[in-house]
């Protein structure tokens, strides 16, 4: 698997299965934490982050049901190119790889 590609897959999978545990500890604290300490803190999940009037904190989150479906469709990729390629095969009687040279 290309590295690139693998980082992406990571980078989903802790979307979609991360914990957000620091983001909420952050989210009640009474006082901002030292920089060291959010510098320390996972807020890979966190898309953004807010004060807003009153002193509270708006946190708002990647959606993990996106991160799944894009993690569902990468695993069933390969099996839709295998039948695409099995289907080629299929209607050509020929190598698919062959066929795909010889279209645009």
């Amino acid at each position: 698997m290309e590295q690139k590609t693998k980082l992406v897959l990571d980078g989903l999978e802790k979307l979609a299965f991360g914990r957000v545990n620091d983001a909420v500890r952050l989210a009640f604290a009474d006082e901002m934490p030292s920089q060291a300490a959010l510098s320390r803190m996972n807020l890979f999940n966190v898309s953004s982050i807010k004060r807003v009037k009153g002193g509270g904190v708006e946190i708002q989150f990647f959606d993990r049901q996106k991160a799944l479906e894009k993690l569902y469709d990468f695993a069933h990729a390969g099996e839709n190119g295998a039948a695409a390629e099995s289907l080629l095969e299929a209607l050509t009687g020929e190598d698919a790889d062959a066929v795909q040279q010889v279209l645009p």
